[in-house]
């Protein structure tokens, strides 16, 4: 997973947290409100038909016909949108029903209270905009929460079965117990016929569910619309910020041996991603003077060393052919001028190392035909192959490509005498198109021994051989590879090893065409 998508899903998962909590707490502070409103609105009403209760003329311990017309029916053209609902505790006033309740010693005391009061609800209730065969009902739980409420007061959510609804209605019901004046006082005094009274006064909820509906509704549009937008920017933020970091990446991997001397873009952020280019630039120079020493001493020391180890081979053999040596001397003689011989071709090598490390490996491209080419390397490698009892046969399609023929003719020749010292005796040189025809691929295959599969790729590091199929008395230093692997890079190719033990080796050399003319038949020799 890249950076930027990292990035961008931990910006999304923030906001959508963000918005996720902001969401449930307008719901909430809004539900709160709409029920606030709903309580002081319940509150309100109970005042007026409190007021308007003694003018009922509601008899105490009303034993009427349950299923007749109450005589709160009235109400209902003052309180069209509310749910009342009377009962009356004849027999009790609060402080002795508070106290009865407390004083009851078990539960079976306690029970027996229970069920008189609602024998005495039962037979005196009265409601309006109910349904008489479901009335408002409290628990045994909530009758209890409420006469032991220090202002005789109870809020409750409840379905509710209005007259003439199919369907119970979601409510919220105000349900009050006090001492309220059920008929005109005689006397004109307050309080003088006051009866003990539950009354409850209910609204229905479905105005504010479908409000708190249709805000959950905009809220989920709002949050999908806001996370759908906040991924985008995120992502697009995220790519803006990164892209300093990407330039910085790219200039880097464009950085190898061969251009040390490249830096990567330093931008202007003031952040870590210019610290870290500036830490990149600071390690690719230090880098720079660590390989221009080596570069530098290398050269310098095969410059070095060429004089002598001329002296040493000139030496020997003016010794050889000018006197008379023993025979031993003589041996010794010849054994100082191979390995001065040996010690002048590393040398050799190791200058052109260091030229190709430096980039100053020059190479003269012209056009090139891969079967003609190849043709000209097997006939020239033919005497040496034919003394190893040898075969160099060409094989593949003619393949016109622009490259230094003289540079990839020692590639050729390196590959196929390191099949000869491995002791091939069937070496085949080919070529073909690849990518659709704008690379060229040589290959050198070779029915040897084969490479032990772990061994492939350290065939290219410098001073690396396979002692088994190759040994100093052949004049190897294991520099070859290395040499090839420079030239095939400086020509913009790439070089690799396919190998099976037992079956032999093949050497690939892919190259890019490059611009070439076309050529006719009556063009090709």
């Amino acid at each position: 997973m890249t950076l930027r998508r990292r990035l961008t899903q931990f910006y999304t998962a923030l906001l959508a947290a963000l918005l996720t909590t902001v969401a449930v707490t307008t719901l909430f502070i809004m539900r709160n409100n709409l029920i606030t409103g709903v309580n002081r609105d319940l509150n309100d009403n109970y005042g007026r038909f409190v007021q308007l209760l003694p003018s009922q003329n509601l008899s105490p311990n009303n034993t009427a016909d349950r299923d007749a017309v109450g005589d709160l029916e009235n109400v209902r053209y003052q309180f069209p949108n509310y749910a009342i609902q009377v009962e009356q505790l004849t027999f009790y006033d609060l402080p002795l029903l508070t106290s009865t309740l407390a004083q009851a010693a078990g539960p079976q005391e306690r029970q027996s209270l229970l069920d008189n009061l609602e024998l005495l609800r039962d037979q005196s209730r009265e409601s309006s905009g109910i349904d008489r065969k479901f009335p408002i009902r409290l628990s045994e739980a909530q009758l209890t929460q409420l006469i032991r409420s220090p202002d005789g007061q109870l809020l409750i959510d409840q379905d509710v079965q209005e007259a003439y609804r199919d369907k119970p209605t979601p409510m919220r019901v105000l349900v009050r117990l006090a001492p309220l004046a059920l008929q005109p006082s005689p006397l004109g005094l307050p309080g003088s016929n006051d009866t003990l009274t539950i009354v409850y006064v209910g609204r229905s909820l479905a105005d504010i569910q479908h409000t708190l509906a249709d805000l959950r509704n905009v809220i989920a549009l709002l949050f999908l619309a806001g996370l759908i937008t906040a991924g985008v920017g995120a992502y697009l933020l995220a790519g803006r910020a990164l892209r300093p970091l990407g330039l910085v990446q790219r200039a880097a991997e464009g950085i190898g041996g061969q251009n040390l001397t490249e830096r990567v873009p330093e931008p202007e952020t003031g952040d870590e991603v210019q610290a870290l280019a500036g830490a990149l630039n600071n390690m690719l120079g230090r880098l720079e003077n660590s390989f221009e020493a080596q570069r530098r001493f290398t050269s310098d020391a095969s410059h070095e060393l060429r004089t002598p180890v001329t002296a040493i081979s000139g030496h020997a053999s003016y010794l050889l052919r000018r006197t008379s040596p023993s025979g031993q001397q003589q041996e010794s003689l010849k054994i100082i001028r191979s390995e001065s011989e040996r010690l002048t071709n590393l040398i050799s090598s190791l200058l052109q190392l260091a030229r190709s490390d430096s980039g100053a490996l020059v190479l003269k491209h012209e056009p090139i035909l891969s079967g003609l080419f190849l043709a000209e390397i097997a006939r020239e490698l033919m005497p040496l192959a034919q003394a190893q009892n040898s075969r160099l046969p060409v094989a593949g399609q003619e393949v016109t490509f622009e490259g230094d023929s003289d540079r990839l003719k020692q590639v050729i020749i390196n590959l196929v005498s390191n099949a000869l010292k491995a002791g091939a005796q069937i070496i085949t040189l080919s070529s073909q198109p690849e990518e659709d025809g704008k690379e060229v691929r040589l290959s050198v295959s070779d029915d040897g021994p084969g490479i032990p599969e772990d061994q492939l790729d350290r065939l290219f590091d410098r001073f690396y051989r396979l002692e088994d199929s190759r040994s100093r008395d052949q004049g190897g230093a294991g520099l070859g590879l290395s040499i090839v692997r420079g030239i095939v890079e400086a020509h913009g190719g790439r070089i690799w090893l396919e190998s099976e033990l037992g079956v032999g080796t093949t050497a690939h050399v892919q190259l890019p065409v490059g611009d070439v003319p076309i050529l006719d038949d009556e063009d090709v020799p």
